[in-house]
């Protein structure tokens, strides 16, 4: 749904691109995370792809329509949820929410139902100007989704959220990937990229660096092997550490007789792969740490 080729961008009075011939797709039912440091081109390249940013070069096409040809039309066809959410502070939540669905044509979602599946339907009669942050990211998740759009774009989705909110928020964003819908996600929240993307793509310096799924990424920065771990005999003398974790080469493993000896040893407590987290990867990647 949305195709992006060789796609360059210079803002005017700048020196050089903070786009650099970028190329990658995102399909229908797909979650894309977009991941990089602050800088790196991410939100230059959300507003090409929504329409925002004319000027570009090369190809961005969302939805079928060419970015820089965007009408009322395309606009109706995408949910946008930015990290700094913007409402009527006077007006309460579900009248914002009913004036922004306003704006749409087609079918939409019922207001409250969607209000009370992200925790706000207690609040729903109360002004925004009274909601906490986490309660507007909430709301703003809500606006993005009420006219059930062909594409979402967001922006830290589960910014200012405790761990509750942020699942329900998660699982909403999953739920309308699983309906067809084409998610570009961007954040610095590497534990939700982990958790909602199908691919992730690394933004450095304007240029795509790394662009794979989350768990072949872990992979193939990590190391090939595993660790068996034992855990401290019991009855062992007060103040001993653990036995120290074994690392196994994963060529040969099934065969590797230390290996097998010492999965047979009393006290097993795990065996894991030395899989690299994307934390680190975006470390390793981009030499920077995360915000």
């Amino acid at each position: 749904m949305i195709h992006v080729e060789a796609l360059s961008y210079r803002y005017p009075r700048a020196t050089v691109d903070a786009v650099r011939g970028i190329s990658f797709s995102v399909g229908k039912g797909e979650v894309f995370g977009f991941l990089g440091p602050s800088g790196a081109g991410k939100s230059t390249t959300q507003k090409i792809l929504m329409g925002s940013l004319a000027g570009y070069r090369g190809s961005a096409v969302t939805g079928g329509v060419e970015a820089g040809r965007a009408d009322g039309s395309f606009r109706a066809s995408i949910g946008v949820a930015f990290e700094f959410p913007c409402f009527y502070q006077k007006l309460t939540g579900m009248e914002n929410l009913l004036l922004f669905s306003s704006l749409y044509p087609g079918p939409k979602d019922e207001p409250r139902a969607l209000l009370d599946r992200l925790g706000l339907g207690e609040a729903a009669d109360r002004r925004v100007g009274e909601y906490s942050k986490g309660m507007k990211m909430r709301l703003n998740l809500a606006r993005a989704l009420i006219h059930r759009p062909r594409m979402l774009f967001l922006d830290e989705p589960t910014s200012g959220l405790d761990p509750a909110n942020a699942r329900t928020v998660r699982e909403l964003v999953l739920e309308r990937a699983a309906s067809g819908a084409a998610v570009f996600l961007t954040t610095h929240d590497m534990a939700a990229a982990d958790a909602l993307c199908d691919r992730v793509a690394f933004l450095v310096d304007g240029c795509i660096a790394a662009c794979e799924a989350p768990a072949a990424l872990k992979r193939r920065y990590g190391r090939q092997a595993v660790v068996v771990e034992h855990a401290t005999p019991v009855g062992t003398p007060g103040g001993m550490p653990a036995a120290a974790p074994v690392e196994f080469p994963l060529a040969g493993l099934a065969d590797n007789p230390a290996f097998l000896a010492e999965l047979r040893k009393p006290g097993l407590v795990g065996v894991h792969t030395l899989d690299a987290t994307l934390d680190r990867i975006f470390l390793e990647l981009t030499g920077k740490e995360l915000a």
